[in-house]
């Protein structure tokens, strides 16, 4: 068995709508049937003994599928909550696409290498030792270390819950909820309005308490101290007992309280020391309350305890310890409930207080406790208190909350209780938290949870707001990139900041950001974070669904131009025209449910989309009596068709007009395909809520130029003769440029043309073949990749379809793109037209500009 390729496919794709690792595995013909490996089932379960049931026919599982369910019943064992594999023999015998879903990366990633070393293993491949228990604890720990914590994950199932999107922005804690403009973003538990000058003030303890106080908040008298001896004169100021901490801790990290001596005072600044700069402050007894304000409301509370032991006067006082941390409750730092206790020098200085070491046996029910503080990053324990909370206690949580300016404060209260307000119960304010942990309050020792990631989110986004901008994918064949570009010029003609992707590059609100062929989920997600968009418009090829998947979870409306014969065949495993429009119709199946799925009426693929679109579905086609439109009109649904020289948009008895005559890029509706191209843009932007009047305006003033769509049936003048140029690369754009020349009246036609390639031997003859039919000359070319192919045999392929052209009378083959279109350029005279079929699009641009401005001298 050989793994010859890895994916982690990121978003939906061809498999899932969950993220997955996909392999390319190919088997030998004794690994692709277990009846071929007798004892190996048995070898490996024994290994593996949580392995499960595998469904199946009797003994037609390959290595591959045995892989696949191993990997994924690896993550299972070590608490990762997948569901999904898939295991598909490509059109090569014995190579399998596997498909195993993973919920973080690296995990997954780890898992299938960890699988494939355990079938090894079990096959006596492998004779190095295998330790099934240490591996599922090593992937447990590493999806501990990659996962959100508690916090962060509890605002991030608040905000899937209502149908935001997220995007962890760091491998940490950072997280941006909603795309482009709508979009807000939390670290941890802080939120993105909070000020850093809040922030700060929360940090410096003693500063808080100035203004708190200054608002009216009890809180505990102290001050900062520069030494030893300065400390211990300010508790002697103050009055003992009294607390010690650093000036800007956090987590409880250097806080020792009720000091009684000096002894005990030195070593508790010693601690502190080693976090901030101390501060004493009177002791106020009573419980340790944790009181959480998000925005100007009370939404949780918590009595804090600190680690404690009870004693059964048998075992000693680390034992007892030791069984308290056995709880699965508790682990190491924050991703667990509780957090284990610690023995170190603040829990030995608090044991000899009470007479205790370690080694002690603590009387049968005797109250042991290892420090003061009750943190629960210390191995303290939570007990639930919301409804408890007097008015006027949680008035003052509010009021120091807005004192500081923190959105999400963590509170911290001493006092006897929170039924009475703290005036009468000598209770204080002595923190506040800007980031404060939830896990307390989510899943507290005692009493019940509270939906503190659902309250933060109700923080962020108001009621029904889902943080989302509309967004629209555009894939097919041929004119994508044509309808993506119309799509976004009507939705910045509604006065929308709109950021594109196509294969020309990156534009944001007309900005061009980035260059090349951005057509891929990575493009996507740049354009999503950017906080300048209001609408989003994305050319999706299918390279990047392959490669990757969507680069949004779902979008308003999927418009799929064409299927037709298909391009790229035979790559990736894509072999036919019906694998192209299953891959392609991922964005379909990834509309929104109150979207819209676009789709060409006409195209046998595309109409077979509409069963799995998962929104309502705009049907369009330059006929209006085409059946399939037909059919759909007459249920009152949305379709978009061409009448009496207008583009038609109706549903039920509404009906809209707009006329092509009005339409530039259409050439008063000569142009076929670029009809179809503008009926997919109306239909789009329709299913947007874009208002007519703007459809109509936008669609007058966008034109087929340089500028609006690069390389897309761009007309030229060059002294007296029409160029056009274009990217077309396939048989049906081939079919559809013909169509389009033909209407443009011409004395003597020319082609310059060379091929991709990576396609088929036949899709690049098959080109020529269609222009042999309508062009007087042709000149071939080498582009400037051939991508695999050796030198002359694009050119020859080209050639060959040409044999036998009823038209084309002239061949010339020529070096060089730029060269070949001077070629051509040089034999125009005024009346004749020219079809340039580019590569290098940008450049190629550029030099029939240039050659406009300064023409060539004719030759023969």
């Amino acid at each position: 068995m050989d793994i010859s390729r890895i994916r982690a496919l990121r978003g939906p794709n061809l498999w899932t709508r969950q993220t997955a690792i996909e392999a390319i595995v190919h088997c030998e013909p004794d690994e692709r049937s277990l009846a071929n490996m007798p004892g190996f089932e048995a070898t490996l379960r024994e290994r593996f003994p949580q392995l499960g049931a595998w469904r199946r026919a009797p003994d037609d599982l390959s290595l591959a599928h045995v892989l696949k369910l191993t990997a994924l019943a690896l993550q299972a064992q070590a608490g990762c909550p997948v569901s999904f594999s898939r295991c598909t023999e490509t059109v090569e015998p014995g190579t399998y696409q596997v498909v195993v879903e993973y919920t973080e990366e690296e995990v997954g990633r780890r898992a299938l290498k960890a699988a494939e070393r355990l079938i090894a293993v079990a096959r006596g491949l492998d004779t190095e030792p295998f330790d099934i228990d240490k591996l599922l604890l090593d992937l447990r720990e590493l999806d501990e270390d990659l996962r959100l914590g508690p916090s962060t994950g509890s605002i991030v199932n608040a905000a899937v819950a209502r149908g935001i999107p997220f995007r962890r922005l760091t491998q940490g804690s950072l997280v941006q909820f909603g795309w482009g403009s709508r979009q807000r973003r939390i670290w941890a538990a802080e939120v993105d309005s909070t000020s850093a000058v809040s922030e700060s003030i929360a940090q410096d303890k003693d500063l808080t308490k100035n203004l708190l106080r200054a608002a009216g908040v009890p809180v505990p008298l102290g001050r900062p101290a520069e030494s030893v001896e300065d400390a211990w004169a300010a508790a002697l100021e103050i009055g003992l007992p009294v607390v010690v901490k650093p000036q800007d801790g956090n987590q409880g990290k250097g806080v020792t309280v009720n000091i009684t001596d000096r002894e005990h005072l030195e070593l508790a600044y010693r601690v502190a020391s080693e976090y901030g700069q101390p501060m004493v402050e009177r002791f106020l007894p009573g419980a340790d309350f944790r009181l959480l304000v998000v925005g100007d409301k009370l939404v949780a509370a918590a009595r804090r305890d600190p680690p404690q032991v009870i004693g059964d006067g048998v075992h000693t006082v680390a034992e007892l310890v030791a069984i308290v941390n056995a709880d699965p409750r508790r682990g190491d730092g924050h991703a667990t409930a509780l957090t284990r206790m610690r023995i170190d020098d603040i829990a030995l200085a608090r044991l000899k207080l009470q007479g205790h070491s370690p080694d002690s046996v603590p009387a049968k029910g005797e109250r042991v406790v290892l420090r003061n503080n009750a943190n629960l990053s210390t191995g303290g324990t939570a007990t639930d208190v919301t409804d408890d909370v007097h008015p006027e206690v949680a008035a003052r949580a509010v009021a120091a909350a807005r004192m500081i300016g923190l959105d999400v404060c963590g509170v911290d209260v001493v006092c006897d209780n929170v039924l009475r307000p703290l005036e009468e119960t000598g209770g204080g304010i002595v923190e506040v938290n800007a980031a404060p942990g939830l896990r307390m309050h989510l899943q507290p020792s005692y009493g019940k949870g509270r939906a503190v990631g659902e309250a933060i989110i109700d923080h962020l986004f108001a009621p029904g707001d889902n943080g989302r901008v509309p967004v629209v994918a555009v894939t097919g064949t041929n004119g994508k990139t044509t309808t993506a570009r119309m799509i976004g010029h009507l939705l910045g003609q509604q006065g929308l900041r709109v950021g594109m992707t196509n294969t020309d590059g990156v534009y944001v609100n007309g900005r061009v950001t980035d260059t090349g062929d951005c057509s891929g989920p990575k493009s996507a997600r740049s354009v999503l974070m950017h906080p300048e968009v209001d609408a989003a418009v994305f050319e999706t090829a299918r390279g990047g669904i392959l490669r990757e998947g969507l680069g949004f979870d779902r979008c308003q409306v999927a418009v799929v131009t064409n299927i037709g014969a298909g391009d790229h065949l035979g790559l990736n495993y894509i072999t036919t025209v019906e694998d192209l429009a299953v891959l392609k119709r991922v964005i379909i199946q990834n509309v929104a449910p109150n979207g819209y799925g676009v789709l060409n009426a006409t195209d046998p693929h595309c109409v077979r989309m509409a069963e799995v679109c998962s929104g309502q579905v705009i049907f369009f086609a330059a006929d209006g009596r085409h059946p399939v439109l037909a059919t759909h009109r007459a249920q009152g649904k949305r379709s978009v068709w061409v009448e009496d020289g207008q583009i038609v948009a109706a549903e039920g008895q509404e009906r809209h007009t707009l006329p092509l005559a009005d339409m530039p890029i259409t050439l008063g509706g000569r142009i076929g395909f670029q009809v179809d191209n503008a009926m997919a843009a109306v239909a789009a932007a329709w299913g947007l809520g874009v208002p007519w009047d703007v459809i109509a305006r936008g669609l007058g003033s966008f034109v087929s130029d340089v500028a609006s769509v690069p390389g897309r049936f761009n007309v030229m003048d060059y002294r007296g003769a029409t160029i056009i140029a274009d990217y077309g690369h396939n048989a049906d754009a081939m079919r559809a440029l013909v169509a389009a020349t033909n209407a443009i009246p011409a004395q003597r036609r020319y082609v310059v043309i060379s091929g991709a390639g990576d396609r088929r031997d036949s899709d690049i003859r098959e080109q020529t073949q269609i222009l042999g039919e309508a062009f007087d000359e042709a000149v071939l070319y080498e582009d400037a990749c051939q991508r695999g192919r050796e030198p002359g045999e694009v050119t020859g392929l080209l050639r060959q379809g040409l044999d036998g052209a009823t038209r084309t009378q002239r061949i010339d083959t020529i070096q060089g793109e730029f060269l070949a279109i001077d070629t051509a350029l040089q034999r125009l005279h005024p009346g004749d037209l020219c079809l340039v079929l580019i590569d290098q699009v940008e450049e190629a641009l550029q030099h029939l500009r240039q050659r406009c401005a300064n023409p060539l001298p004719v030759t023969a």
